[in-house]
């Protein structure tokens, strides 16, 4: 899924808090919400950016309070038209609401770009017309500094616009890191075929059918990250937007970020502004309500319609860098594993005192065992034990190698 899309949903759910706390005259007295307050609201969070893709538009529903999500817009006819009539289709790609280009297409500098859907209740809407924003190239690099008395590494991102043209900037980031279960054996303990249903069997050491040693995990920043440059003699960016301690496991192997950098227009600026800014739990309550957040996006035929969401056209820089834990720091000692891991013996018969068997059962036979298989020794008669993660990592993330990752 599109990054910028997953990367505001949470911002759009708080969002959704502050549209019923708006309904009523004063949120600093409690008031205990009515599902019968609740209004349906189309959301729509699109970004046709500078990069040939397949791009992206998600049209969801707001939710009640007691929803878990919101509804996804099925059905809609989605399309971006430029000045050039040329006419770029969407179709909807699964049940999430997520709509995407049939053929990879990117905006380009000089033409403006509109959002058109229709609904499948044949409610038209379409945003303003949109261009390209300038192109900012942006450099990405770790730097060992101590905030707050914590040594650990900052992340670094720096642009800088000669011509002064880009100004508003959003910054989102995705990390990647390694992980290496420091428990792990390539076999794994089964329960003899041919005992398969006998209360007491005898266990089978076999080779692993899988990849449960390495691992990746990927996690998305949570949070919008606005910088305007607006007023300021130089259009330049220095900023640290991800500390990571010392200590933190996600050093322990190898580790990996990308940043990117939207260059907003000032319009698309002050709508993330606003967002983010109804987004926080003190402006929920303060005494000054800011009202809606109307976005570029309309109902033809009922231009007072409330419409969630912002269609944007704008440049993307991004960079991915890679550094082991060694290449930061030369002589620190290693982070810790995610979790302890103390290996754990049970004596593999059923029925003297001290005896595991029903335990050692009971693990193999779980499909999501605590403990999983280390090794044996006395011949069988003891076997050890770990926590899952310890000796399978798939029990915490992903086997699959992502294409960008480098060794």
């Amino acid at each position: 899924m599109n990054f910028r899309i997953q990367h505001i949903n949470h911002l759009y759910k708080i969002l959704f808090f502050t549209i019923f706390c708006l309904s009523f005259s004063s949120c600093t007295e409690q008031y205990v919400f009515q599902t019968n307050t609740f209004e349906s609201i189309l959301v729509v969070q699109a970004n046709i950016t500078n990069e040939l893709k397949k791009q992206e538009v998600k049209l969801t529903k707001s939710y009640r309070l007691e929803e878990n999500g919101p509804t996804f817009e099925k059905g809609a006819n989605v399309y971006v038209t430029d000045s050039e009539n040329n006419n770029y289709e969407f179709e909807l790609e699964d049940f999430s609401g997520l709509y995407v280009s049939k053929n990879p297409f990117q905006a380009v500098p000089g033409r403006s770009y509109q959002l058109n859907i229709t609904t499948q209740d044949g409610k038209s809407y379409s945003s303003a017309l949109q261009t390209l924003t300038s192109v900012s190239e942006i450099n990405v690099e770790p730097k060992v500094e101590t905030v707050d008395d914590v040594k650990g590494v900052q992340i670094m991102v720096s642009s800088n616009d000669p011509t002064a043209s880009s100004k508003f900037y959003r910054f989102e980031y995705e990390e990647t890191y390694k992980i290496v279960s420091p428990y792990w054996n390539p076999n794994k303990l089964i329960v003899d075929p041919s005992m398969i249903n006998d209360p007491e069997p005898n266990f089978l050491v076999v080779p692993r059918n899988k990849e449960t040693r390495v691992c990746y995990t990927t996690k998305k920043s949570d949070d919008l990250i606005l910088i305007s440059n607006a007023g300021q003699s130089e259009d330049r960016i220095n900023f640290p937007i991800r500390f990571i301690e010392m200590t933190s496991p996600l050093l322990n192997e190898r580790y990996s970020i990308i940043v990117r950098e939207y260059v907003q227009s000032s319009e698309s600026y002050t709508y993330y502004k606003t967002l983010k800014t109804l987004s926080t739990s003190s402006s929920l309550f303060s005494q000054v309500q800011p009202g809606f957040n109307y976005g570029n996006i309309k109902n033809n035929d009922d231009p007072e319609e409330k419409v969630i969401g912002y269609f944007e056209v704008s440049s993307v820089s991004s960079k991915r860098i890679f550094f082991n834990f060694r290449d930061i720091f030369p002589v620190e000692p290693y982070p810790p594993f995610f979790m302890e891991c103390q290996p754990q013996e049970l004596s593999n018969c059923w029925d003297a005192k001290g005896c595991a068997g029903a335990t050692i059962l009971a693990l193999v036979k779980s499909p999501v065992p605590e403990k999983i298989y280390y090794g044996s020794r006395l011949n069988m008669d003891i076997i050890v034990f770990v926590p899952t993660p310890c000796g399978d990592c798939t029990s915490v993330s992903s086997n699959i190698k992502p294409l960008f990752w480098i060794d």
